[in-house]
């Protein structure tokens, strides 16, 4: 327990429950994926099982497999009002062509991304879950085709709770696969994303000889789909995931009082990577 004078029970609890995560800073390279993370000091990282007890325990999402990770900005612990989380994973579905990446109309791929919603929904009934409604776009989709980048931003309504998520996606085309990046926070917090959001592009990238430009054709596989199937989540349909797993909730005890600068310099345990 962190000694600290005039703090109530409540508030030493809900310190206890992010003291025991490890706080990476630096530059980070993400397990079986080939990417690396240049994290520098504004930012930390929490390994797989620390993220999973993130998602889950404080943030109250349904369980689900082991991520590559989380990013947080480094003012602020999971559990405040202000935080938002960068979830990691990889996805080694083979060289995702962006030829197709001018000719998608984006307000007709939402409303196919609301009907397949409205499925999930049920799944996500049958499992005990709230239901998820896709309002629409935060952001509507961007492809950078010089650093081999897509991004976009959904906001999403939960049931039960009051305030719109948001999930912030950013994707990292490869060599053999994709980087799949996921912000999540509260629609409130929408502009500090898409400030901090440049930053989180530039963080990742391949290493040498898993990079987009070091496809060879003659031995890569070429994903089945193109850029508009990343968005609307069809790999994950197409690997037998449930849509519901594709969206993540931020809700969890959160408290406000003063002095957050002398109880994170008690609570972080950062190691450079």
């Amino acid at each position: 327990m962190i000694e600290l004078d005039g703090l109530t029970q409540e508030q030493e609890d809900w310190l206890a429950l992010q003291k025991g995560l490890d706080y990476q800073t630096g530059t980070i390279t993400l397990p079986g994926s080939q990417a690396v993370l240049e994290l520098g000091d504004a930012y930390y990282y929490f390994g797989p099982e620390d993220s999973k007890y993130v998602l889950e325990e404080l943030w109250g999402n349904p369980p689900r497999d082991l991520s590559l990770g989380m990013v947080f900005p480094a003012e602020y612990l999971p559990l405040e009002w202000d935080a938002w989380g960068m979830l990691l994973n990889y996805d080694p579905i083979g060289f995702v062509s962006d030829e197709d990446a001018a000719s998608y109309n984006y307000d007709e791929l939402l409303r196919d991304m609301q009907k397949d919603m409205l499925t999930a929904n049920k799944e996500r009934e049958e499992l005990g879950y709230g239901t998820v409604d896709l309002v629409g776009w935060a952001e509507p989709p961007h492809y950078d085709a010089e650093s081999k980048k897509l991004y976009w931003a959904r906001e999403l309504s939960f049931d039960g709770v009051e305030d719109h998520t948001v999930n912030y996606d950013i994707r990292a085309l490869g060599r053999k696969g994709v980087l799949v990046m996921s912000v999540i926070g509260s629609m409130d917090q929408i502009d500090s994303i898409k400030a901090a959001a440049p930053d989180l592009i530039a963080m990742t990238h391949f290493t040498v000889g898993q990079r987009y430009v070091d496809f060879d054709p003659s031995l890569d596989t070429v994903a089945a789909i193109g850029i508009g199937g990343l968005i609307a989540g069809k790999v994950a349909a197409k690997a037998g995931f449930l849509a519901a797993t594709l969206v993540f909730m931020k809700k969890g005890w959160v408290l406000l009082f003063l002095g957050f600068a002398a109880l994170k310099n008690k609570i972080f345990k950062r190691k450079s990577s």
